[in-house]
């Protein structure tokens, strides 16, 4: 995309694609699934626009980064992630505190990284995905199954190769990544057993407007290459993570938006007005 830089950083063992415009204060984006640094293209062209330097890596297992062991789903715990976080800012913006904007995902990893390491943070947008305090009585996918049982997409993600088998014989890469960023119904998402597709329904779904068929064949080209393993591996160290993470029980957050009348992927759907959001919100820094 025009003016967007694309670099390969070497850091924490990996070799991190990050996308790059602008000069000034450094905004780093951080992606969810099943999403790239594509994500927020309209964020990074909007936040160098106004002064700001945007960066948006590829997370470990995504897109053009490379260097995970997909084959060790314990690699992909927030530690990792976060560590490879770090390790990038030391590289791209060492001794500065950073602006961070996150979603999905991203937003889980980014509120571990605002919890382990609030000196490499100036402030934090986080999208989609609110703060969820650690229960220390149970561990979160126990609680997926209780609350919605063994077809709950959370739940379904859990065994190695279930999940990629089921997408690449029974739904398809592009379907897969269409239904999944047009799904609007605020219901939990299943993957039953025994049936094709999400929520049982294998035919296809028309694209949301904000996503054009250019955009859907780039998230589909690349998930193509490198498949599902590493971003569902994400998944799979739900557990581990609530293990690693429990001295910080009882961690609070404050200070919420709300937009009505639209999905779960704002940033997207509604660029124009999550920009000035996250614009309005760090200028004030």
């Amino acid at each position: 995309m025009e003016g967007i830089e694309h670099k390969m950083i070497s850091a924490n063992g990996l070799n991190i694609h990050v996308a790059e415009k602008g000069q000034g204060p450094l905004v780093l984006f951080i992606h969810g699934f099943p999403h790239l640094w594509y994500s927020w293209r309209h964020q990074i062209h909007f936040m160098a626009s106004h002064g700001y330097r945007a960066v948006a890596p590829d997370l470990r297992g995504y897109g053009d980064t490379t260097g995970a062991p997909l084959d060790v789903p314990t690699k992909f715990d927030v530690i990792h992630v976060v560590g490879d976080l770090v390790a990038l800012l030391d590289v791209i913006a060492p001794n500065e505190k950073v602006f961070v904007v996150a979603h999905d995902w991203g937003a889980y990893i980014a509120w571990h990284l605002n919890l382990f390491r609030p000196d490499k943070v100036k402030a934090f947008v986080s999208l989609g995905i609110h703060f969820s305090p650690r229960n220390p009585n149970m561990k979160p996918i126990d609680g997926m199954k209780a609350l919605y049982g063994e077809d709950h997409y959370m739940v379904r993600f859990q065994e190695p190769g279930d999940m990629e088998a089921e997408i690449a014989n029974n739904i398809g890469t592009k379907t897969f990544l269409k239904k999944f960023m047009a799904h609007r119904d605020p219901a939990p998402w299943f993957f039953p057993k025994g049936k094709k597709g999400f929520n049982g329904d294998s035919t296809d779904s028309p694209l949301p407007s904000w996503l054009s068929e250019d955009d859907l064949n780039y998230y589909s080209s690349k998930f193509e290459k490198t498949g599902f393993t590493g971003p569902l591996n994400y998944y799979r160290t739900f557990d581990l993570t609530w293990e690693l993470t429990a001295p910080w029980t009882s961690a609070l957050v404050k200070e919420v938006v709300v937009m009505e009348g639209t999905g779960h992927f704002i940033n997207e759907e509604k660029p124009e007005e999550i920009n000035n959001h996250i614009y309005q919100f760090i200028k004030q820094f």
